[in-house]
């Protein structure tokens, strides 16, 4: 028998027997890797243990402590899920069940709807065939007979995907009774999901398309070990307390409302407290880095968005068919067109160099239901966006000032830790090659001269322009979309945006979008899961709220807060007759930073008593000297 040359992942060589299997090879390793292999990479393309080895390779053993390893695990969860259910439910028509980030779902078809209960049914069938240790058989079936396998069965779905296949063979993979259409990797028995759960129940349209049957989808998570799953679970428990959309409500901050319809978010008077104090904190920044702002509309002809491209690569995306006096116009989806055409309105020198355009731009695009998510993902929303048109020889200066920017931002806003991403050229993109190593370069020099480390996404940017992506850490160590630097060299050719040169001629400038924040909503949501509703007193809607003790003070109440009011701190008043005890429960509920609470003894010395919301009670002391200590902690935004 011939022996070909298996290369392992550190570099040995051994050779083995023609036709050895992937599972042999891990086995002849060492017992511990034998039973821990789940697959094999083999030249890069992971494959079931049982696969032969009949030639010189290149082998790396998976196990479900490798990340592809446990994104295996959990497809196979998700197969045991659908055995699970079409045993308790036999009526039901299976889709597709792929594992995801954290875990993995399967979508059904199913006449009645599934409730919680049901998931705790099948969690139990689903162990009965984790501890009956079945075999992930992998089957190869020509096509046109797997077609009319699953025609038989009833089974529309994977009649569908089969037809949309141009392979004359298929696999398929049996687990008992249960048969799936899948290319597999699986694991080789059930026995190997040792610990998972089942999550939730959603709505999910065939293939995403909401024109199609809507489905039930079930999700669930899968972890290599018990430890790991209750770690998560508990990591899901807790987003589920700082959860923005319940946070939002309790604190009276947001709310969507149906009847004006879906993604579009109302700012009550609390979260608008805040947004004002986030904008207010980012006019200032922008003006005093030497950007001015503009305000710009909210539509415009159909033209403009001919001209900038946009009807041709996002028209899906665009609120269009408003028709005034026989021309169309359209809801804005972006605000760089309008920053342009300001620009466009005069005749630009060198001198004028840079322009530093700043707006708080309201936009719609438009997003499927299915995907609007709180004020993470909305239909309409306001950016804070800013444009760059500089020379080429600003343009290193400029980019570092957006790096600071973004840095200090952030921190200004209790985000320590964050990941920056430089996207570099796709195979397919606007402007010259020679345009986008000077942008490349410009950005890698940035960050590097600001000792900034950074992951390089090679073909990661857009087609006009690279760009750098900031994405922030919160309290539960989840990543956000945060500040983003972006060149763009597509608009300005568009728009024949041009600058007169020392020379006299005309240059195209460079143009940077910007932006810090990103919306005003998602930033919003981001930061109610990060302090889980508990803002720090610079940010708070209610930065102090006085609690008299008997009506009989009520009047010394009033004064106290026209006082705080009247030194910018915002304050109300609980002047309910409740017991003193019930105020103060319900002003940590509601996350107040300060509780002032008074009686006969405070009114007479002119002072109050504080109670800190992380403190506890800091005793008496007078108004005024509150009152500075405040102002104090909210000039210096301490978190």
């Amino acid at each position: 028998m011939s022996e070909i040359s298996v290369t392992l992942k550190d570099g040995f060589v051994k050779q083995f027997p023609s036709g050895v299997s992937i599972r042999e090879v891990a086995e002849s390793l060492g017992r511990k890797l034998g039973e821990a292999a789940i697959a094999g990479k083999v030249d890069g393309k992971i494959l079931d243990l049982d696969k032969k080895l009949t030639g010189d390779t290149g082998l790396v053993i998976l196990t479900a402590a490798d990340e592809e390893g446990l994104a295996i695990l959990r497809h196979s969860a998700s197969h045991i899920m659908a055995a699970a259910v079409r045993e308790l439910y036999p009526e039901t028509k299976v889709s597709i069940g792929p594992s995801i980030d954290k875990g993995f779902y399967y979508d059904f078809d199913r006449k009645d709807a599934f409730v919680p209960e049901d998931l705790v049914k099948i969690e139990k069938k689903m162990q009965g065939i984790v501890d009956a240790d079945l075999p992930f058989e992998r089957l190869e079936m020509n096509r046109l007979e797997a077609i009319e396998h699953f025609r038989k069965a009833g089974e529309i779905y994977k009649v569908e995907l089969l037809e949309a296949i141009p392979d004359e063979t298929v696999s398929l993979y049996r687990t008992g009774d249960f048969l799936d259409l899948c290319r597999g990797p699986h694991l080789p028995s059930t026995k190997k999901v040792k610990a998972f759960k089942l999550l939730s129940i959603a709505g999910a349209y065939w293939r995403g398309d909401e024109k199609k049957k809507m489905l039930q989808r079930l999700y669930g998570t899968a972890f290599n070990k018990k430890e790991e799953l209750e770690a998560h679970l508990h990591a899901l428990e807790e987003a589920a307390r700082r959860d923005h959309r319940k946070l939002g409500r309790e604190l009276d901050l947001f709310s969507i409302q149906e009847e004006a319809g879906p993604g579009l978010v109302f700012w009550h008077q609390k979260g608008a407290a805040v947004r004002k104090v986030i904008e207010d904190f980012w006019k200032e920044e922008h003006y005093r880095r030497g950007y001015e702002l503009v305000t710009t509309p909210h539509i415009a002809r159909s033209h403009l968005w001919t001209i900038s491209g946009h009807l041709d690569f996002y028209k899906e995306n665009m609120f269009a068919g408003l028709e005034v006096e026989g021309q169309e116009y359209i809801l804005k989806p972006m605000n760089c067109p309008f920053h342009i055409l300001i620009y466009k309105s005069a005749r630009r020198s060198y001198r004028e160099l840079p322009i530093r355009m700043a707006e708080m731009g309201t936009v719609y695009r438009y997003e499927r239901s299915g995907v609007l998510h709180g004020m993470l993902r909305v239909r309409g929303f306001t950016q804070d966006d800013a444009h760059i048109f500089c020379t080429p020889e600003q343009l290193k200066e400029e980019i570092i000032g957006c790096v600071d920017l973004a840095g200090f931002m952030m921190k200004s806003f209790g985000f320590s830790e964050y990941e920056i991403n430089l996207a570099t050229r796709p195979e397919k993109f606007a402007g010259t090659p020679e345009t986008w190593d000077v942008a490349e370069n410009t950005l890698r020099e940035a960050l590097e001269e600001k000792n900034l480390p950074y992951i390089v996404d090679p073909g990661g940017a857009v087609f006009y322009g690279p760009k750098i992506d900031i994405k922030i850490k919160d309290a539960l160590g989840r990543h956000w979309q945060g500040p983003t630097i972006q060149f763009d060299f597509n608009l300005p050719g568009r728009f024949d945006v041009t600058y007169i040169g020392s020379d006299g001629e005309k240059h195209t400038p460079f143009m940077v979008h910007r932006a810090m924040l990103g919306s005003f909503e998602r930033f919003m949501g981001c930061l109610i899961e990060h302090y889980s509703g508990a803002f720090p007193t610079w940010l708070a809607p209610i930065q102090a709220r006085v609690m008299p003790i008997t009506a009989k003070n009520h009047d010394y109440a009033k004064r106290v807060v026209k006082s705080l009011r009247e030194k910018g701190i915002r304050a109300d008043i609980d002047e309910r007759s409740e017991k003193i005890n019930m105020k103060i429960r319900e002003g940590q509920v509601q996350k107040i930073p300060y509780m002032l609470i008074l009686g006969e003894r405070e009114e007479e010395a002119g002072a109050v008593a504080v109670r800190s919301r992380s403190r506890g009670d800091l005793g008496p002391r007078p108004l005024a000297e509150f009152i500075d200590e405040i102002k104090e902690e909210i000039a210096e935004r301490r978190l």
